[in-house]
């Protein structure tokens, strides 16, 4: 498993900033948001090397993680053959560059023009455009870059389910690995909405937190005051494989992917339904998928963007899903330190998960000072707690109702 993560050069840094409860969240310096209601959000700070091709943002974020944790499983240090090798990424829409879109568009018509001037357009977009603007823009680009930098001749897929993706990826790849369509298969997600059009985006919708002027108290989940989620970026990607290969190649076992689940709420593209109908099924199919009851489950990373309605409607999705035993399940929030890393949120919260249950270690929800009284379970408030988790659950869920949940559990369990 790697990172690429705000506030942290890698995964034990991340780690340790998540156990220590630590804010990554901080004012937007890569471009000037002073005219936006939200400028602040949860940034990486790049040190990554792309071996001199000019990639894009989420394309090195991609790399990046994916180079970490091919070196992790060892996977290229023993016998393998390429072709049982898969790619699979969550990615998004990719990042459309300011200058490309508007300087082109202004060129064409100027203020006070009734007409658009075509080739002042494309006069224009040839000076501003820059390099692979047609593979920033193609999600199916991101995979297929992973599988020729490892020379991964496998199936290889892009995953498009919104801020499901990253878990929805992970699922598909445990299928792949269990239908023998693959030895192995490296997985992940990768985004970053860290842009001008992007937050653009998500501040006409209201839904970013606008505590501009305490970032690190912003990401708030299940908190009373929480008015928005808070924006983040980066990229986590995984080696899954059969367990017995893994273990014959000497490689180091995170946790086993046991379950893995996955629906749609039917309800509206930007509201989950208010009885949490999708996330109930998702959760309640990826039990199944793993043959445990929800009874077992000793940890839930939740979704837990830090807005009202997300944050009530899971809490009420929990409570159906895990029964009688819900107030006793420790239940945190990874994005209340680091913030919503959009499509590759999942990938990097299960891998997070993965985390809590080989070290027995749950990392706090930061900034839950106010309990919502919507939402009285137990979402470890003030500082993290050691105990043993032999069975966790992942859960990601997204715009258009889309909803995901993996079980893990920790490895000989």
């Amino acid at each position: 498993m790697a990172v690429v993560a705000p506030g942290a050069a890698d995964l034990p840094s991340l780690w340790r900033n998540l156990v220590e409860g630590r804010s990554a969240v901080g004012p937007i310096t890569r471009f000037d948001a002073a005219a936006y209601p939200t400028r602040i959000a949860a940034e990486v700070e790049e040190r990554v090397e792309d071996g001199g091709v000019r990639l894009d943002r989420i394309s090195r974020f991609a790399l990046s993680a994916a180079n970490g944790a091919v070196l992790d499983s060892g996977l290229l240090r023993g016998p393998l053959d390429p072709r049982r090798v898969g790619v699979l990424a969550a990615t998004g829409l990719g990042c459309y560059d300011h200058e490309e879109v508007f300087a082109s568009c202004a060129a064409a018509r100027p203020a006070g023009s009734e007409t658009f001037d075509r080739e002042a357009f494309a006069r224009t977009f040839r000076a501003v455009v820059k390099e692979r603007a047609p593979e920033r823009r193609t999600p199916g680009s991101v995979p297929a870059l992973l599988a020729r930098h490892f020379r991964f001749s496998g199936p290889a897929m892009a995953v498009m389910t919104a801020c499901a993706a990253g878990t929805q990826a992970i699922g598909d790849a445990t299928r792949w690995i269990r239908m023998g369509r693959a030895d192995a298969v490296l997985v992940g997600g990768a985004d970053s909405e860290i842009y001008p059009m992007g937050l653009a985006s998500f501040c006409l919708l209201g839904a970013l937190s606008r505590r501009n002027g305490a970032p690190g108290e912003a990401s708030r989940p299940f908190d009373a005051g929480r008015d928005g989620f808070v924006l983040g970026e980066g990229a986590g990607f995984l080696v899954l494989e059969e367990r017995e290969r893994a273990l014959e190649r000497g490689a180091r076992v995170w946790a086993e992917v046991a379950g893995f689940g996955s629906a749609d709420d039917a309800y509206r593209v930007t509201d989950p339904h208010p009885e949490g109908r999708g996330a109930i099924a998702a959760m309640r199919r990826a039990a199944v998928d793993a043959g445990i009851a929800p009874e077992e489950v000793a940890y839930v990373n939740a979704h837990g963007t830090s807005t009202v309605a997300n944050d009530r409607i899971e809490t009420t999705a929990l409570r159906a899903f895990l029964g009688a035993a819900a107030p006793a399940v420790p239940i945190s929030s990874t994005k209340s330190m680091i913030g919503h890393l959009t499509v590759a949120a999942g990938a990097v919260e299960a891998i997070v998960t993965a985390m809590t249950v080989h070290e027995g270690l749950i990392h706090p929800t930061a900034n839950l000072e106010h309990p919502d009284p919507e939402c009285d379970l137990d979402y470890v408030p003030g500082c993290a707690r050691r105990r043993a988790v032999p069975v966790a659950l992942s859960s990601s869920f997204a715009f258009g109702g889309q909803c995901a949940s993996l079980v893990l559990r920790a490895h000989g369990g």
